[in-house]
């Protein structure tokens, strides 16, 4: 079984604060729903801010979890309305072919590997005196290197962006050079961020350079694009990146995305 969640969490609250402040401290408090905490099994989770004082994280896990703890802590246990919604997603994997298309939403890490970085941090210079290090895995930072880190991964990833039909792309969010074929594609970045948290307080920083993808998909290798979908897309899956959520298009109009879909 695999079962999607959608958590309500206040971000007023003490603890909320600490979670949303850091990915390290909300990945624990997602692992503490699934019981034993089973190694084998790949979790995925996205915290979605789209309304700053109504945030939402969701989860996907193979184990049915139990969301009492978060609620307690950082949601609104005494409020009215569903505080932890699982809804089994066997649903919607039945419904993945070839041909079919959704409207998706993606947090995602982009990244390359590069040997010399343009401009090494501290802490890459370090590393740099260490001949059996081929490469250093580096965030891409602008929307155009981003955006073309997804789509030309998506063959692989078992699905395609379709061209547009609308208008072209906002500027500075069309993918560069790098990219064949006909543009602007029905994707768009809805948010950029950069993260900087430790994981105890005598490590270094783990830096995040994340980006939100949202649009319209076509599924190309339905096998293949339930893998990703159930093994997550790039990247720093523990921190919150990785987690592709699907919602149906509606007929004649631009889709909103609810990412809590296959219920």
């Amino acid at each position: 079984m695999t079962y999607m969640s959608r958590i309500r969490i206040n971000p007023l609250r003490e603890r909320s604060r600490r979670f949303l402040a850091s990915p390290h401290v909300m990945h624990g408090a997602v692992m503490h729903a699934i019981p034993d905490q089973p190694t084998g099994e790949r979790i995925l989770w996205r915290l979605d801010a789209d309304n700053l004082h109504r945030p939402f994280l969701y989860v996907l896990t193979r184990t049915r979890p139990d969301w009492s703890h978060l609620v307690e802590q950082a949601g609104w246990p005494d409020a009215e309305g569903e505080h932890a919604a699982v809804r089994d997603y066997a649903p919607l994997l039945a419904r993945i072919a070839a041909g079919r298309e959704f409207a998706f939403r993606l947090t995602a890490n982009p990244v390359q590997n590069t040997p010399n970085p343009i401009k090494p941090t501290a802490i890459q210079l370090e590393q740099a005196v260490d001949a059996k290090r081929r490469s250093f895995r580096v965030g891409h930072r602008t929307a155009g290197r981003q955006l073309t880190w997804f789509l030309s991964r998506t063959e692989r990833w078992g699905f395609e962006i379709p061209p547009a039909r609308t208008d072209p792309s906002a500027l500075g969010l069309k993918p560069s050079a790098d990219i064949d074929g006909p543009a602007p594609y029905e994707v768009r970045i809805t948010a950029r961020g950069r993260r900087s948290f430790k994981k105890s307080r005598d490590t270094r920083p783990v830096v995040l350079h994340t980006a939100t993808f949202e649009g319209r998909l076509r599924v190309t290798d339905p096998s293949t694009f339930v893998e990703r979908l159930l093994g997550g897309i790039g990247p720093a899956k523990s921190y919150g990146c990785g987690l592709l959520t699907l919602a149906p298009l509606p007929s004649g109009a631009p889709a909103e995305h609810p990412p809590l879909a296959g219920g």
